[in-house]
């Protein structure tokens, strides 16, 4: 017998494969990118717990990596931004067949947030405003992009610019969605330890179109402030007053959209003496976000009288932004519906 048959040879273990994750940014502010960043050294439970094979604003991955992937390789997807050219489409509809699950992540992706209150305008609209007619914009020739231009090297290309910005599930199907602008870091880290325990242990998923992340209150049911429920006689800006600690702010007058927000932020805002703006979403069981702040605001109009009532209201400074400004491309009134039996070809529109 040789000695090298004496010798027992170990068979190689291979290492435990781990779940990948995938996090990606579209038309949005980037906020989320960072906020996920905000949980702090349990990145580095995140990093033990999954492969990260896609996250292009921290690490050098390319379009062609996840092109190359096969369908459903990427356990989990954390899809950030609204939907407003192609481009943006384009990822949409590769990240949905290259992932297992894919969440609507932050309000941009999940209600249309800044980028959608340029629905309540059109795309010519918004592009004379942006190349023309701004008052910081210097531009005499009158220069606009262009999808195509033909150049020594070869054909340049731009993505086509929309004229309606989509939410996430408005282009392709999700699975769940994480509200806010961006999301609570502690929120944040509840969602991805959720999912780790489900990985972990065998755990069945939540029901689809679970919104996490989030409660299932109104903002007002967190807020610290006490409420008196005084009805009002004007409405005041911020800056315009000196708010009384510890009181409501919508008793003051101060426009506070706690009643028709969806709770989950801890009242961050609100606890101090900052009105909420709205950006966790409309309240559970409510459509329309827009449309639950109003009824709650006739509620506490303290006027029978139309006259009274029109002054009143005019104290609101841009109505559609300010009840909008985070869900603009889910609004009831006025919006663009989408036909989602058509996500898979041309966008087509609707107006209602």
């Amino acid at each position: 017998m040789t000695i090298e048959a004496e010798i027992e040879v170990d068979t190689p273990v291979e290492a435990p494969t781990k779940p990948n994750l995938a996090l990606y940014w579209a038309s949005s502010c980037g906020g989320c990118e960072i906020a996920v960043l905000d949980i702090k050294e349990k990145i580095l439970d995140v990093d033990a717990a999954f492969d990260i094979v896609f996250w292009p604003v921290a690490v050098d991955f390319k379009i062609k990596d996840v092109e190359a992937m096969e369908d459903g390789e990427i356990t989990l997807c954390l899809f950030n931004g609204a939907i407003r050219n192609s481009d943006n489409e384009y990822m949409a509809k590769l990240l949905r067949a290259k992932s297992t699950v894919l969440v609507a992540f932050g309000s941009c992706a999940s209600e249309g947030c800044i980028p959608a209150l340029s629905n309540t305008t059109t795309r010519q609209a918004t592009l004379d405003w942006i190349y023309r007619d701004s008052p910081s914009t210097v531009n005499p020739d009158d220069v606009r992009p262009q999808e195509r231009t033909e150049m020594p090297v070869g054909v340049l290309e731009l993505p086509a610019f929309w004229e309606t910005v989509r939410t996430l599930d408005q282009v392709v199907d999700v699975d769940y969605s994480v509200p806010g602008c961006p999301p609570q870091a502690h929120q944040i880290w509840a969602v991805l330890e959720t999912v780790i325990d489900i990985l972990s242990n065998g755990k069945p998923l939540p029901p689809k179109g679970t919104v996490l992340g989030a409660g299932e209150k109104t903002c007002c049911d967190e807020c610290p402030l006490e409420r008196e429920e005084k009805e009002i006689t004007g409405f005041v800006r911020p800056h315009e007053i000196i708010p009384e600690p510890g009181k409501c702010l919508l008793d003051q007058g101060i426009l506070c959209l706690g009643p028709a927000t969806r709770s989950g932020c801890g009242g961050l805002c609100v606890s101090v003496g900052v009105p909420c703006r709205g950006c966790y979403g409309p309240a559970p069981n409510s459509k329309d976000q827009g449309t639950k702040m109003v009824a709650a605001l006739a509620s506490v109009i303290d006027s029978q009288d139309p006259e009274e009532i029109d002054r009143i209201l005019d104290g609101i400074v841009d109505p559609v932004g300010t009840f909008y400004r985070f869900s603009m491309a889910r609004a009831t009134l006025g919006r663009v519906t989408i036909d989602t039996s058509l996500r898979e070809s041309e966008p087509t529109e609707v107006r209602s």
